[in-house]
């Protein structure tokens, strides 16, 4: 994924919704930090986390202006607030039952007014989803997106944005603002 420009669309979309804002978190930032390398440019103090201790190193010499720490996010506990949350392809590789708190935590990270991009995994109900990426087979979970929308309704915030951005495929990103 190197040079990548997967998702940036939808986190340039997420920015216009960011005020004068400047503390940016990337869960599962991985080692190319291509959100990252934006919300750097933009100014943003930015803190990646990957539970790959070896993808966090390559991150961190990639990007030196960056804090990073390995970790995983159903057990790590946030710092501070933060302005800007990114979860891009991650949370839909936790366990079903991990999903729900962990959305609960990334809404109550956000600062008044802070915007949370991520992505749900598609479908209406919840359960396994089978995907393909780079020609290969992987399966992940999602609560489907009416629950995701009622979870982020409930934990304060409101929807800013529901794409399907490689339709037909089961892909979903949601740009949320916490109220």
């Amino acid at each position: 994924m190197k040079d990548s420009t997967y998702g940036v669309t939808a986190l340039e979309r997420a920015l216009t919704f960011v005020g004068d804002c400047r503390d940016a978190l990337d869960v599962g930032c991985g080692c190319e930090g291509r959100f990252i390398r934006i919300l750097l440019e933009r100014g943003f103090r930015c803190t990646g986390l990957d539970i790959s201790s070896e993808m966090i190193a390559l991150a961190a010499q990639r990007y030196p202006g960056a804090n990073f720490t390995t970790g995983d996010i159903c057990t790590w506990q946030l710092p501070r607030t933060f302005d800007v949350i990114t979860v891009w392809d991650s949370t839909f590789h936790l366990p079903l039952q991990s999903q729900e708190p962990v959305l609960r935590k990334l809404c109550e990270a956000l600062s008044p007014n802070g915007v949370l991009l991520c992505t749900c995994g598609g479908g209406e109900e919840r359960g396994a989803i089978q995907g393909e990426f780079g020609g290969k087979q992987f399966e992940y979970s999602t609560l489907g997106i009416p629950e995701y929308i009622q979870l982020l309704w409930r934990f304060g915030c409101s929807i800013r944005h529901l794409e399907y951005d490689q339709h037909p495929e089961h892909h979903v990103y949601l740009i949320a603002q916490k109220t």
